[in-house]
C-alpha cells in the first residue's frame, strides 16, 4: 500500500485570517515574492489605465470643476508666488499646504491644465492600490488575498473618481494607508526581535522585557501621518488611533512573548517613543510644510502679530507668549482663522449644500456626490440629446456589504483576538467616527475617501476566511494530486462570483465615474436609489 502524504499547495500558509499563537514561532511573512511582485505590478498597471484615461477631461469650459477650482488655483500659485498661495479669487485658504503642493508639483510638468492639476492624484490613486495590494498580503500572508484587496480598490467608485480629480483627499488617503502599511511592517519587526531575543533567553533578563531597539518603519509612518495632518486636518484623527494601534501591538507582543511584566514593559519602554515618533514627528512635519509660508514676505497671515486684524487690536501683542517667535504666532492665528471657518460651517448657520451627506450614510455611500454634469452641446451617446456626469459614488457591490463586514471584523476582534481585523477596524473607524462629534457641520462623501481603502482590506479577509485554507497537495506512489474538498470547490466559487459582481458593477458605473456622454435615460438608470439624485 502505498504511503500518503498530504503538503499545502506550494507549501504556502492559509489564506484565511488566523490569530497569532500565544507564543508565535519567527515569521519571515509571504515567500513567493516573485509572485507576490508580479500581482501586485500587474493589478498597479490597471489601475493606472483606469485613472489615467482621459484625465483631461471632463472641465467646466477648459476650466476646473467642482472643488478644484479652489487647489487647482492654489496650487499653481505655489508655484507663481515663492511657494505660497494667497487665492485672490477665492477667500478659502482654509487647509494645510501639502496636498497642494502635490498638485503644484504636477503643474510644473504640465502647466495650468486639467492634466497638470489632477496627474498628481492619479499617481497617488495608482500607488494606493500597489500599498494596498503589498499590505493585506503581509498581513494575511497570501499573495491572492492581497490581490483581491487590490481589485477591490481599482473597482471602488469613490478611489476612482477621486483620483481623476485636483483635490486633496486621495494625497490624505494614500498617506494614511502608507502610514498604516510602516505599522504593520514595524510590527513584524518588532515580533521578529522578540523572537531573536526569546531564541537568546533574553526575553526574563528584565521583568519589562528587552529594549526594542531604533524602529525606523515607525518613524517612517509618524513622517507620513504628519504628510496626512498637512493634508487635512482630518489626519489628527489617524495619528491619535494609529497610536493608540502601534502601543497595543507592543503590548501583545511582550504578552506573546511572555515577558514577566508586559503593561508596566509597554508604559515604560514603549510609549515614550510612540509619543515621539507618532505624535513629535507628525507635529514637526506639519510645520515644515509650512515653510514656505514662514519664510515668505507675502503669505496670507503671515505677519498678522501686532498688526491690527479686522479693526481689531494688534493681534498676538504682547502677553505671556511674547517669547515665541512671531512667525509662530503668526501661524497660530493663521491655523485659528481656518478653525473659525470650519467650525462656522454649520446647517444652524445657514450653510446647507443640496449634495451634502452626514456620516452615517457613508458605510453603504447612500448620498453620493454630483461632481460634474453638463447637458448642453453635448454629442457622443448616439441620441439627439447627450449629458455628461461624474459622480463620486461607491461601487455598491463593495459598498453595501460594508455593515456586515465591520459586524464579522468585530467579533473576529473580540472572540478570536484577530488583529488584522481589529488593525483595520481601527484604520475605518478613524475615518468615520469623529465626524459624529459634530453633526451640525457641513459634510460631504468625499470626507469618507479614506475610509475606502480599510473597507477594500476588511472584505479581503472575509473573502479570505470564505475561501479557508489553501488546498491540500497528496502525494502517492509519486503522483501528486490536489485533494480538493467540496467546501473549498463551493468557497471558490462564492468569492469569484462576489468579485465578477464587483467589477461588473464597476464597469456599468464607468460612465457616471468619468463623464462619458450618455443619454438622459442612461443617467437615470444609474442612479440606484431616490438619495443619488
Amino acid at each position: 500500500m502505498n504511503q500518503l502524504t498530504e503538503r499545502p499547495v506550494g507549501g504556502a500558509r492559509p489564506a484565511l485570517s488566523t490569530p497569532a499563537p500565544l507564543r508565535p514561532s519567527p515569521d519571515p511573512g509571504p515567500t513567493d515574492r516573485l509572485r507576490g511582485w508580479m500581482v501586485t505590478l500587474v493589478l498597479t498597471a490597471i489601475a493606472a489605465i483606469t485613472r489615467f484615461q482621459n484625465l483631461g477631461y471632463p472641465t467646466d469650459g477648459g476650466t476646473p470643476t467642482f472643488d478644484e477650482k479652489y487647489y487647482a488655483h492654489q496650487g499653481w500659485e505655489m508655484l507663481t508666488g515663492g511657494g505660497v498661495e494667497d487665492n485672490p479669487a477665492y477667500g478659502y485658504i482654509v487647509h494645510p499646504p501639502v496636498g497642494k503642493q502635490m498638485i503644484a508639483l504636477g503643474e510644473v510638468l504640465f502647466g495650468y491644465t486639467p492634466l497638470g492639476w489632477r496627474i498628481s492624484a492619479a499617481v497617488f490613486g495608482t500607488l494606493l492600490v500597489l500599498l494596498v495590494v503589498r499590505i493585506t498580503r503581509r498581513m494575511t500572508r497570501s499573495t491572492m488575498i492581497g490581490g483581491i484587496a487590490g481589485l477591490l480598490v481599482i473597482c471602488d467608485g469613490t478611489s476612482m473618481v477621486q483620483s481623476r480629480i485636483g483635490m486633496l483627499d486621495i494625497f490624505q488617503a494614500l498617506f494614511v494607508v502608507a502610514a498604516f502599511g510602516c505599522l504593520v511592517v514595524d510590527r513584524d519587526q518588532v515580533r521578529a526581535r522578540l523572537a531573536r531575543a526569546d531564541a537568546e533567553g533574553r526575553i526574563a533578563t528584565s521583568r519589562y522585557g528587552p529594549r526594542l531597539g531604533v524602529r525606523w518603519w515607525r518613524f517612517a509612518g509618524g513622517v507620513l501621518l504628519g504628510s496626512a495632518c498637512g493634508t487635512k486636518w482630518s489626519g489628527l484623527y489617524f495619528i491619535a488611533a494609529f497610536g493608540v494601534l502601534s502601543v497595543c501591538f507592543d503590548l501583545a507582543a511582550r504578552r506573546a512573548y511572555r515577558v514577566p511584566q508586559p503593561w508596566w514593559g509597554t508604559a515604560l519602554r514603549d510609549i515614550g517613543p510612540a509619543l515621539y515618533a507618532l505624535v513629535i514627528i507628525p507635529l514637526l512635519v506639519y510645520l515644515g510644510s509650512y515653510g514656505a509660508w514662514i519664510a515668505s514676505e507675502d503669505g496670507y497671515d503671515r505677519y498678522s502679530v501686532g498688526n491690527p486684524y479686522a479693526g481689531k487690536h494688534p493681534v498676538g501683542s504682547g502677553g505671556p507668549w511674547s517669547w515665541v517667535p512671531d512667525a509662530l504666532r503668526s501661524l497660530w492665528h493663521n491655523q485659528a482663522e481656518s478653525l473659525n471657518f470650519h467650525t462656522a460651517l454649520t446647517n444652524s448657520a445657514g450653510y446647507h449644500h443640496p449634495w451634502e451627506s452626514k456620516p452615517w450614510t457613508w458605510p453603504m455611500g447612500l448620498r453620493p456626490m454630483l461632481y460634474h454634469y453638463e447637458d448642453g452641446g453635448v454629442a457622443g451617446c448616439g441620441k439627439s440629446y447627450c449629458v455628461d456626469a461624474v459622480m463620486l459614488v461607491g461601487t455598491p457591490v463593495l459598498w453595501w456589504v460594508s455593515l456586515p463586514m465591520l459586524a464579522w471584523a468585530l467579533w473576529r476582534s473580540v472572540t478570536r483576538r484577530d488583529w488584522r481585523y481589529a488593525a483595520v477596524l481601527v484604520g475605518y473607524c478613524a475615518g468615520f467616527l469623529p465626524w459624529f462629534l459634530d453633526l451640525d457641520r457641513e459634510m460631504y462623501f468625499f470626507y469618507a475617501v479614506p475610509m475606502a481603502p480599510f473597507l477594500a482590506m476588511g472584505v479581503a479577509l472575509v473573502l479570505g476566511d470564505i475561501l479557508g485554507p489553501a488546498p491540500i497537495v497528496r502525494e502517492a506512489g509519486g503522483d501528486r494530486f490536489l485533494a480538493h474538498s467540496e467546501r473549498r470547490t463551493l468557497s471558490l466559487t462564492v468569492v469569484c462570483l462576489y468579485l465578477a459582481a464587483v467589477v461588473a458593477n464597476f464597469v456599468w458605473l464607468w460612465p457616471i465615474l468619468t463623464g462619458m456622454p450618455i443619454s438622459v435615460d442612461d443617467w437615470h438608470a444609474h442612479l440606484m436609489l431616490p438619495s443619488w439624485r
